[in-house]
């Protein structure tokens, strides 16, 4: 079945399905869905978790293997799934066999971008949506940003005075991402629960000089310098580069996708505000990138972004960051 994430909490309190998929371009939302599921998982037993990203890299045998296995200890686990480009590919086969006989001990939880239109005609999907749950993550609308920036404000004991709103709204464009990491700082700095426009701006001053979206920004304009110093100081001031990647893998799959509509003679303004995307600066950058980068430089920016994830799970010899310096070059 589909649900919203607002209809997802129903959905866990009534039973835990054996498999779910969470699908969408907004990284904040997408992350607490999973994280919704992974409570609720642990909650019921399964506590150990398994995880696998489906680039190019991975040898689905293995999948086939931990999804078919039996637990030495009768342990339940989680077996998470990322598809960074929002296609199964070599993988169908290995989940249709699981969908046609979902294991008691296993709870089966596939993360992706957008889902490729392709794979909702698919026998896998279809299989799915009777066995398990699709929740799909949709853009938040610009005339709902406000109303959605309160409601999280409220979550952090927070009331924003209509000063305040306007200027958070300004300042944030419709960045999910960036408008909870502001709640949070907001959370910290305030010595009161109202926040009104003063408060704002004091925080905004103390705030750290880059952040995670500057960075994005400047990868996408080719300005490699000033990116290289962004990374040195998001790196000493130990900033998580998975937050950065979540919305780092999505732009460039969006400029791959705005890079396939200008061949088909679509306006790039256009696109970007049928993909929810209305701030200047950021469908400025999108569009040089579109038309500055080549296939080839994009195609390798996404696998730099595997090389990122992998690297900030532990599973390379080199850091992430060394990673994020290639990709800047590289983009240049």
């Amino acid at each position: 079945m589909k649900a919203t994430p607002a209809q997802l909490n129903q959905l866990l309190s009534k039973k835990l399905a054996p498999v779910y998929l969470v699908s969408g371009d907004e990284p904040l939302l997408v992350q607490e869905a999973c994280d919704e599921i992974r409570k609720t998982a642990r909650t019921a037993g399964y506590e150990d978790r398994v995880t696998f990203h489906a680039d190019k890299q991975l040898d689905w045998r293995s999948v086939a293997e931990e999804c078919g296995a039996l637990s030495l200890f009768a342990e339940k686990r989680r077996i998470e799934i990322h598809l960074p480009t929002g296609k199964l590919g070599d993988g169908r086969d290995v989940i249709e066999q699981f969908l046609a006989s979902p294991a008691d001990d296993i709870v089966l939880l596939l993360i992706s971008v957008k889902l490729d239109p392709a794979e909702l005609r698919r026998k896998w999907y279809k299989t799915l949506q009777n066995e398990g749950v699709h929740v799909t993550v949709w853009p938040i609308d610009p005339d709902k940003f406000p109303g959605w920036l309160q409601q999280r404000a409220k979550a952090q004991g927070l009331t924003l005075t209509r000063g305040a709103l306007d200027m958070l709204v300004h300042r944030l464009e419709g960045n999910l991402l960036a408008a909870s990491q502001e709640m949070d700082r907001l959370a910290l700095f305030s010595k009161t629960k109202t926040i009104d426009e003063e408060v704002v701006e004091q925080a905004v001053q103390n705030s750290a000089r880059f952040n995670l979206f500057e960075l994005v920004t400047e990868l996408l304009m080719g300005d490699v310098a000033n990116a290289q110093k962004i990374i040195g100081a998001l790196e000493q001031e130990g900033d998580n580069p998975l937050g950065l990647l979540a919305v780092l893998s999505r732009d460039i799959h969006l400029v791959i996708e705005l890079q396939q509509a200008l061949a088909n003679r679509e306006t790039p303004g256009g696109f970007l505000k049928s993909r929810g995307i209305r701030q200047p600066q950021r469908m400025k950058a999108m569009e040089r990138a579109a038309r500055r980068l080549s296939p080839e430089q994009l195609r390798s920016a996404v696998l730099f972004c595997s090389d990122i994830d992998r690297a900030s799970k532990g599973f390379s010899d080199l850091g992430p960051w060394h990673y994020l310096r290639s990709m800047a070059t590289a983009l240049v």
